[in-house]
């Protein structure tokens, strides 16, 4: 591979200092030298290709901190969409029972018809469809549609029988099978993993011929919008076999995924017990193991120690119990710190929250580690004084900052109330009390848009135009350093991946504009190219 030189444009490093450069030299996929484009152009060798970036941006690629790739290409190839505005435009149950009748007639008898983002607080109806209205579309599928969070769905009849529950199967601990309040009958929805069960895993219907499209569609995706590391931050045993055979597969310019096994898989995994032999690959890598503490806010199953503004209950009248405990977690989570794993934790809520931090500082009791990074992941109502016991505890945080556009308004009338939605995703608070911490969309919940989630976490304005929590608004900066190098660092790739240093990979996105200079403009810039290992995988103008 040739040298390149890049000039003629604002290069913003990311380094410590967060300097800017005239110049940066590439050479076989990584960056010989960065700096004044006189001392970068002595350094290169004769015949290099120089590249006048004539006045555009160049920042390190993007860095999905926490996502579930490849699930956005195969919601796109293989699902229905159902999202409502402002993502999407399914706005009642009519249009929500038209697309999947839709995709029914295109589905052989048999087969699973599936919906993806559904959303029952955004259309006119405000719930999800019943077990009858799905059955009223097709007698000769399993139909399943999934709560864009991921933690709740709606099934039809055939559905609930390949589940293996009916009106004799009790709530699973941590969920809620829907019924009729009359009469017991099941009404179709599922609440929480323990319900959903193989419904709600990421892989359900996907083989491998499947998930290597999606793999193909997700990554044009991405590297349209400037990222050159995705996440899969829950790999269960068959999506780990799909990462293998792709890490085979990889070649130069492919999008890098940090995959995140299975909490439940080790010590299986590490002593090879499970099979797989893993080729070393630039693309795939292996990073923290993944736990549950809590659910979700929308479908109330993430754990507060203050009720929820406007409660939803089970249909005993009472909340659902907590799908785990302080004793519970510290048995998953004991033997992956004594192991020497780091560990991201899902955690939407304080009290979850609160669990977390109990069981890390047990177990480091019993198990000192210095620079473990782990992680509480979503983060969303993280309090003050939880932020400095992480601080103490080395702990880092990645929050959903992409909440605060989308659902400010919900979280502000349903789930949070007025008072605690202003502290949604709390940055500043993280940055106050010297929590390192980055920002995530968690695609396919929210679209993989690196630059409209700085805008979300810089702005705080949610869809109706309201400022969400003001004091909690952080620099275009700090939202940059948080989706790049900082995003590296929380996986241990700060060597490798996030800024524009000497000796790392040359992994650039390329903008229309800076988006320092002007914080409301940031989400309406764009990516025209995006380069990986010094090779360009994407072009706004030529595509992927």
């Amino acid at each position: 591979m040739e040298q390149t030189l890049f000039f003629g444009g604002r290069i913003i490093t990311v380094d410590e200092p967060f300097s800017t450069a005239e110049a940066v030299l590439v050479d076989r996929g990584r960056i010989l030298a960065v700096g004044g484009l006189a001392d970068v152009r002595r350094k290169a060798a004769p015949g290099i290709v120089e590249r006048d970036l004539a006045g555009r941006t160049m920042i390190p690629g993007f860095v999905d901190p926490h996502g579930h790739f490849p699930d956005s290409g195969f919601n796109a190839l293989f699902k229905a969409d159902l999202s409502p505005p402002p993502l999407g435009d399914c706005g009642d149950l009519a249009e929500v029972l038209d697309r999947l009748a839709d995709k029914t007639r295109a589905t052989p008898d048999g087969e699973w018809v599936l919906g993806a983002l559904f959303d029952p607080d955004a259309i006119v109806e405000g719930r999800f469809p019943t077990r009858d209205e799905l059955d009223g579309i097709t007698a000769r599928h399993p139909v399943w549609i999934s709560h864009f969070t991921g933690h709740a769905g709606a099934a039809n009849f055939a559905a609930l029988v390949i589940r293996g529950v009916d009106e004799s199967t009790p709530d699973p601990v941590g969920g809620a099978l829907g019924r009729s309040l009359a009469t017991g009958r099941l009404d179709g929805r599922l609440t929480g993993k323990p319900a959903m069960r193989e419904l709600g895993e990421n892989e359900f219907m996907m083989n491998r011929r499947r998930f290597m499209a999606a793999v193909e569609r997700a990554g044009r995706e991405y590297l349209s919008e400037g990222v050159t590391l995705a996440q899969n931050a829950w790999a269960p045993e068959r999506t780990l076999s799909w990462f293998r055979d792709l890490a085979s597969e990889t070649g130069n310019g492919r999008i890098g995924v940090m995959v995140l096994p299975a909490g439940f898989l080790e010590p299986r995994l590490s002593r090879g017990e499970l099979g797989f032999d893993f080729p070393k690959s630039d693309s795939v890598l292996f990073g923290p193991r993944k736990l549950f503490a809590d659910g979700s806010l929308h479908v109330q199953t993430a754990l507060l120690t203050t009720p929820y503004h406007v409660p939803l209950c089970s249909d005993e009248g009472r909340p659902r119990e907590p799908a785990i405990t302080a004793d519970g977690l510290f048995a998953e989570f004991f033997p992956l710190n004594d192991a020497g794993f780091q560990v991201h934790i899902h955690a939407n809520g304080d009290a979850a929250a609160d669990i977390v931090l109990d069981v890390v500082a047990r177990a480091l009791d019993l198990s000192p580690r210095a620079d473990h990074r782990h992680t509480i992941v979503h983060a969303q109502t993280l309090r003050r004084d939880q932020l400095d016991r992480m601080a103490d505890l080395g702990v880092s945080a990645s929050f959903f900052s992409a909440h605060i556009h989308y659902w400010g308004e919900f979280h502000r009338k349903v789930t949070l109330g007025p008072e605690r939605a202003e502290n949604i995703s709390p940055a500043r608070w993280a940055v106050e009390s010297g929590v390192r911490f980055t920002i995530h969309n968690d695609t396919t919940v929210t679209p993989m848009l690196p630059l409209h989630l700085m805008w979300c976490a810089v702005k705080r304005e949610t869809a109706a135009g309201r400022v969400l929590g003001r004091q909690q608004r952080i620099s275009a900066q700090r939202a940059l350093r948080a989706h790049t190098i900082d995003a590296a660092w929380q996986v241990f790739q700060e060597r490798e991946r996030g800024s524009i240093e000497a000796g790392k990979r040359a992994d650039f996105a390329i903008l229309s504009a800076n988006p320092l200079d002007d914080d409301a403009a940031i989400r309406g810039i764009s990516v025209l190219e995006t380069i990986i290992g010094g090779t360009t995988a994407y072009s706004r103008s030529a595509g992927v």
